[in-house]
């Protein structure tokens, strides 16, 4: 979870929402490479998404309304393996969220509509695409959301118990770029 700086004032607010070197002074060494914007609804649950080879670490944030955004650690040889941790991320508290690579991600929209931004450390390629069902019952998230607002794609996601080992993330060092 990292907290940037704001500073706010009678006309409003202004903050860094990415500063490399900051983010390398945190530990965070993660170049990134492609910048997304999403809108959803109110009850929209997207997710859990992940690439497969072209593993990708995220550094989220709400620019309007409020979304539960959700990690799920799916590296086959990590102690956390299938666990999942959740963050209220909104316009009002700034927050911002790095998912590292090995991450199933998703979230679901809590406001009347959300526009979530994120970094992504590789490029998107939908042939390497991989997924889990939001629901799965071995993970057992927390939704905050009833009857929710699911694609068609996101429906049809395996259980992570049902996926082949080779068919989640293979981590392969990046190279580190200091500026």
């Amino acid at each position: 979870m990292i907290e940037p700086d704001v500073y706010e004032d009678s006309r409003g607010f202004f903050m860094e929402t990415y500063n490399r070197n900051r983010y390398f002074k945190c530990g965070i060494n993660t170049v990134f490479v492609q910048d997304n914007l999403s809108y959803s609804v109110q009850g929209t649950v997207r997710g859990l998404h992940y690439q497969i080879r072209n593993c990708q670490a995220k550094l989220v944030q709400v620019i309007s309304g409020e979304i539960f955004d959700v990690a799920v650690d799916i590296r086959p040889d990590s102690p956390t393996f299938g666990k999942w941790t959740g963050f209220h991320l909104s316009d009002r508290n700034r927050r911002q969220l790095f998912i590292p690579q090995g991450f199933a991600h998703g979230f679901c929209v809590l406001s009347e509509i959300a526009y979530f931004s994120y970094k992504c450390s590789d490029f998107f390629a939908p042939d390497d695409e991989g997924g889990i069902i939001w629901s799965d019952p071995d993970i057992g998230i927390d939704w905050p959301v009833q009857d929710p607002i699911i694609s068609e794609k996101d429906k049809q996601y395996p259980r992570l118990s049902e996926i082949n080992p080779d068919q989640l993330p293979v981590l392969a060092p990046k190279p580190i770029t200091r500026g």
